[in-house]
């Protein structure tokens, strides 16, 4: 297959994307006549918000109230008015996080990229070695970037600080993953998009990825601690928002504990029981 129609798989995939969600939302004469660089924008958009609303209110619902007192004490569940404020955060600055996945399939789309269409065109043994070294950099990348939001001050006090009001667990809920700076949160996601030009990625499993991260950081945010090692859990980054210093990771625990930022929440409990 030649490349411009090789490049068509890509454009056939975000189209047919576009068409689930703005033709099933959206009156087709409100979309179509759309650029396809903003329908996909517009796609992002509303997607990701029902995702980090939908997964929030159920979780919270579930957390909160089905499981009263079960995995949260009453006195470190977080006021309305506290997830109200990240719910405010969080929205303003989606439209902003929603250009970064939008940018990055318009280059995929454009062959800037090294994204295969179909895990034929590779291999099941190639397509989980690209994928173990997608999530490798990825993991990496999120570590540093993190860390330097932290350790470079200009960018942690007009940035990071943001998401940081969040330094109790009464003031965490799942609605606090994506209450960042619009800019902070864009950085914090980039690694995923830089990876494309260095591995060789599957494009679905790159978009639902991406799309994973909002309820991923909804479940880190929930002060309930899993224990399910090496995740990079709940009980994890509830250390990170209390001491500003440990636990940077985002998947698992590996980064940290490379550059000796790793802190366990079970040692935590040990020493002050």
């Amino acid at each position: 297959m030649d490349t411009d129609n090789y490049l068509s798989l890509f454009v056939k995939e975000t189209s047919f994307y576009n068409q689930i969600v703005l033709g099933t939302l959206l009156p087709e004469n409100l979309w179509t006549p759309l650029p396809h660089p903003l329908q996909t924008w517009l796609r992002n958009y509303i997607a990701g918000s029902l995702v980090y609303l939908i997964s929030g209110f159920l979780w919270c619902f579930y957390i909160y109230h089905l499981k009263h007192n079960v995995y949260v004490p009453k006195d470190a569940i977080p006021t309305r008015k506290a997830m109200y404020l990240q719910i405010y955060v969080a929205m303003k600055a989606m439209p902003w996080y929603c250009a970064l996945p939008s940018i990055s399939e318009y280059m995929v789309e454009n062959g800037w990229t090294r994204c295969f269409a179909r895990i034929s065109d590779v291999g099941w043994a190639s397509y989980i070695l690209y994928l173990g070294l997608y999530l490798t950099f990825v993991e990496f990348g999120i570590y540093w970037m993190h860390r330097e939001l932290h350790d470079i001050k200009p960018l942690y006090k007009w940035l990071h600080a943001t998401h940081h009001i969040y330094n109790k667990q009464n003031t965490l809920s799942p609605f606090a993953g994506l209450a960042f700076h619009p800019i902070d949160g864009i950085l914090q996601a980039v690694p995923h998009v830089i990876a494309l030009f260095l591995v060789p990625t599957h494009f679905t499993t790159h978009i639902a990825l991406l799309f994973m991260e909002a309820i991923w950081t909804a479940n880190i945010h929930d002060c309930i601690h899993g224990m399910l090692w090496p995740v990079m859990g709940a009980g994890y980054h509830t250390i990170h928002h209390t001491t500003y210093r440990h636990n940077y990771g985002h998947y698992t625990v590996w980064m940290d504990w490379m550059f000796g930022t790793l802190r366990d929440p079970l040692e935590d409990e040990t020493k002050n029981a």
